[in-house]
Protein backbone atom coordinates (compact mmCIF):
# COMPACT_ATOMS: atom_id res chain seq x y z
CA UNK A 1 0.00 0.00 0.00
CA UNK A 2 0.84 3.24 -0.36
CA UNK A 3 0.66 5.79 2.21
CA UNK A 4 -0.20 9.30 1.97
CA UNK A 5 1.89 12.16 2.71
CA UNK A 6 -0.48 13.37 5.07
CA UNK A 7 -0.40 10.20 7.44
CA UNK A 8 3.78 9.99 7.03
CA UNK A 9 3.47 13.77 8.47
CA UNK A 10 0.88 12.55 11.35
CA UNK A 11 3.75 9.70 12.07
CA UNK A 12 6.67 12.17 12.29
CA UNK A 13 5.03 14.76 14.06
CA UNK A 14 4.66 11.38 16.55
CA UNK A 15 8.18 11.09 16.16
CA UNK A 16 8.62 14.41 17.30
CA UNK A 17 6.47 14.30 20.80
CA UNK A 18 7.99 11.12 21.61
CA UNK A 19 11.31 12.78 21.64
CA UNK A 20 10.16 15.76 23.43
CA UNK A 21 8.64 13.24 25.93
CA UNK A 22 12.16 11.73 26.49
CA UNK A 23 13.59 14.94 26.99
CA UNK A 24 11.03 16.43 29.38
CA UNK A 25 11.85 12.45 31.29
CA UNK A 26 15.84 13.52 30.87
CA UNK A 27 14.95 16.66 32.58
CA UNK A 28 13.26 14.99 35.05
CA UNK A 29 9.74 17.29 34.77
CA UNK A 30 7.10 17.14 36.70
CA UNK A 31 4.39 13.72 36.18
CA UNK A 32 1.69 15.50 35.33
CA UNK A 33 3.74 17.30 32.70
CA UNK A 34 5.07 14.06 31.38
CA UNK A 35 1.28 11.86 31.87
CA UNK A 36 -0.38 14.83 29.80
CA UNK A 37 2.59 14.41 26.58
CA UNK A 38 1.92 11.06 27.01
CA UNK A 39 -1.92 11.08 26.02
CA UNK A 40 -1.05 13.81 23.74
CA UNK A 41 0.92 11.25 21.70
CA UNK A 42 -1.24 8.24 22.67
CA UNK A 43 -4.25 10.40 21.15
CA UNK A 44 -2.04 11.70 18.25
CA UNK A 45 -1.47 8.24 17.59
CA UNK A 46 -4.95 6.71 17.88
CA UNK A 47 -5.88 9.63 15.36
CA UNK A 48 -3.42 8.70 12.79
CA UNK A 49 -4.39 4.80 12.77
CA UNK A 50 -7.79 5.78 12.34
CA UNK A 51 -7.20 7.72 9.46
CA UNK A 52 -4.95 5.20 8.04
CA UNK A 53 -7.57 2.18 8.46
CA UNK A 54 -9.94 4.23 6.89
CA UNK A 55 -8.09 5.79 3.86
CA UNK A 56 -7.00 1.48 3.20
CA UNK A 57 -10.40 0.68 3.74
CA UNK A 58 -11.64 3.48 1.23
CA UNK A 59 -9.14 2.26 -1.55
CA UNK A 60 -9.67 -1.55 -0.79
CA UNK A 61 -13.66 -0.94 -1.26
CA UNK A 62 -12.92 0.52 -4.12
CA UNK A 63 -11.20 -2.37 -6.14
CA UNK A 64 -13.09 -4.75 -4.59
CA UNK A 65 -16.48 -2.70 -6.20
CA UNK A 66 -14.75 -2.47 -9.23
CA UNK A 67 -13.65 -5.93 -9.48
CA UNK A 68 -17.62 -6.84 -8.58
CA UNK A 69 -16.66 -8.67 -4.72
CA UNK A 70 -18.20 -7.97 -1.98
CA UNK A 71 -17.11 -5.76 0.58
CA UNK A 72 -18.80 -6.26 3.75
CA UNK A 73 -15.38 -8.33 4.95
CA UNK A 74 -13.76 -5.48 4.72
CA UNK A 75 -15.10 -3.59 6.71
CA UNK A 76 -15.57 -5.73 9.81
CA UNK A 77 -11.67 -6.33 9.14
CA UNK A 78 -11.32 -2.31 9.04
CA UNK A 79 -13.45 -2.37 12.80
CA UNK A 80 -11.44 -5.00 14.32
CA UNK A 81 -8.36 -3.15 13.44
CA UNK A 82 -9.74 0.10 15.03
CA UNK A 83 -10.64 -2.07 18.05
CA UNK A 84 -7.15 -3.69 18.48
CA UNK A 85 -5.66 -0.62 18.11
CA UNK A 86 -7.22 0.40 21.42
Amino acid sequence: MEYEADVKNRVKRVEGQVRGLLKMMEEEKDCRDVVTQMTAVRNALDRTVALLVSQNLEQCIREQNQNGENSEDLVKEAVNLLVKSR
